[in-house]
């Protein structure tokens, strides 16, 4: 599973990953992004990861970052 990482502390608010990713990010009132399901770090479909990587590509303040976490087995059935 991959996810959307913002990093608040370096976003600058211009607003440009919203505009290359509208299916998952929003802007605040202040042009600062903001998930659309409302999560700190959105799961990205696998049909948008190369819209993703490329907002976190042209992100002026290199704030977005794409995590990958393992998909976890289910459990066994009895």
């Amino acid at each position: 599973m991959t996810r959307l990482h913002i990093d608040w502390t370096a976003c600058d608010g211009r607003g440009l990953c919203a505009e290359l990713l509208p299916e998952l990010l929003a802007e605040d009132d202040w042009g600062y992004p903001m998930a659309r399901d409302g999560s700190p770090s959105p799961t990205v479909p696998p049909a948008l990861e190369p819209n993703a990587q490329r907002a976190v590509d042209r992100c002026p303040a290199l704030a977005l970052h794409l995590t990958r976490e393992a998909e976890r087995p289910s459990a066994p059935t009895r």
